[in-house]
């Protein structure tokens, strides 16, 4: 490896073996073969089962050849992207893979390595490419995108708070000439700001040259649109590992793992799934796994490094069935435990309903409660007006009585009594 100039340290090597619960005989893939690092450890377990190594770096593929000479009968190496998983396994034959190893990013001999042109430490080419056929490098990206795409890229993949100062002072730069190197991008990220902030939070220049690498080798999208891919051809009770460098990979990991445990898009109401989306399996690891401070075989810490590598690891179910009660899972059950589950269902639905039924009433009450006043004031309302009216009626009555013994004496007499 040395002669090649790769120096491979594998990130949380032991775990992530460890999380393939490795069984001999069966098909595994790593998706980024690096150095080698964790198929190494893989082919160890392998029994008779066949490892295919794949990385779309020349150099990685020849460190990983020579690591992995002494298991060149089970081994197989293929130089290309891991988004081109399907493809590669139908070229050799395989329908699906019992494990898939995934570790997202660049591998540490690439940001060290400055010919690359990964690294803000040291002056070199501008390049970055992980596929030295890609005829696109970061100078291009650099001096050919507009402020607006640069400000987008830089906010996006390096969310960086000066992005917008940044993309500006780019391209105030190269508008006198090109930037070429590593070393003149980096000055001019410092430029762009504030001395108080570089002095704190790590190197000015690490957001930046992180975005454009990120947008060079397209590397979220390759992981977003590969994860379900890869899920899919998983044997059942294989497990996919993905380690994650950063948090805008970690996050990706996290939804799409998310979403094929549990893809039903009933409404929670919802006694038993409609949608027909089943479970694609379960996730082992709640938690992405953090590197353990112990390190063996001759590993030395990455203290320069702090939380360098996130560990997620999920495992396809056995079965799925076609359709299940709404998130309670996929696996398939026995027509007794699905009767109970059923049961059960029905019985919180009951409860539910009696809960909402309650609800209502006490509701009714207080709104009872609350009308009172008003009630009692529209009654004595009523009442006023009652006595009133009967006060009226009485009256005109007793006027209509008096206008009757009037008129009679005044027949009965021949006088005008009203006058006297």
């Amino acid at each position: 490896m040395e002669e090649h100039g790769f120096v491979h340290k594998s990130v949380l090597l032991y775990e992530t073996v460890g999380s393939l619960n490795i069984k001999p005989g069966g098909i595994y893939v790593d998706g980024t073969l690096g150095g080698g690092g964790h198929a190494y450890e893989v082919c160890k377990r392998l029994g008779g089962g066949r490892l295919i190594g794949i990385d779309q770096d020349a150099d990685a593929i020849r460190a990983a050849g020579e690591r992995l000479a002494p298991f060149k009968d089970k081994v197989t190496i293929v130089r290309s992207n891991y988004q081109n998983i399907e493809n590669v396994l139908k070229e050799f034959k395989y329908r699906k893979s019992r494990r898939y190893l995934s570790g997202s990013g660049s591998v540490l001999y690439q940001l060290d390595t400055a010919s690359r042109g990964f690294t803000y430490r040291e002056d070199a080419p501008l390049d970055m490419r992980m596929d030295q056929r890609n005829p696109t490098t970061a100078a291009d990206i650099v001096n050919g995108y507009s402020e607006m795409e640069l400000f987008h890229i830089i906010r996006d993949y390096g969310e960086d708070n000066f992005a917008k100062n940044i993309a500006k002072h780019i391209v105030k730069a190269r508008a006198e000439k090109p930037i070429e190197t590593t070393g003149e991008l980096s000055e001019i990220i410092k430029a762009a700001i504030p001395a108080k902030v570089r002095a704190t939070g790590g190197h000015p220049a690490k957001r930046t040259f992180q975005a454009i690498r990120i947008e060079l080798n397209h590397e979220l999208d390759v992981l977003e649109n590969s994860i379900d891919t890869m899920i899919r051809l998983l044997n059942p009770e294989g497990r996919l590992s993905i380690i994650t460098f950063h948090s805008l990979e970690d996050r990706i990991v996290k939804t799409r793992f998310r979403t094929n445990e549990n893809p039903c898009i009933c409404p929670p109401d919802f006694p038993v799934c409609v949608c027909g989306r089943k479970s694609m399996g379960k996730v082992i690891t709640r938690k992405p796994i953090l590197p353990s401070k112990r390190r063996t075989g001759g590993e030395q810490p990455f203290k320069e490094r702090k939380n360098f590598g996130y560990l997620s690891v999920r495992e396809r179910r056995n079965k799925v069935m076609a359709s299940y009660i709404h998130g309670t899972g996929a696996e398939k059950l026995a027509p007794s435990e699905r009767e109970e589950r059923l049961q059960r269902k029905r019985r919180q639905d009951v409860g539910r309903s009696v809960k909402r039924q309650h609800r209502i009433r006490r509701n009714q009450e207080r709104a009872m409660y609350m009308d009172l006043p008003y009630v009692i004031m529209l009654t004595l309302a009523s009442i006023c007006t009652l006595y009133l009216c009967v006060n009226y009626l009485h009256l005109q009555s007793a006027i209509t009585a008096r206008m009757h013994n009037i008129e009679a004496m005044e027949e009965k007499t021949g006088k005008n009594a009203y006058r006297k």
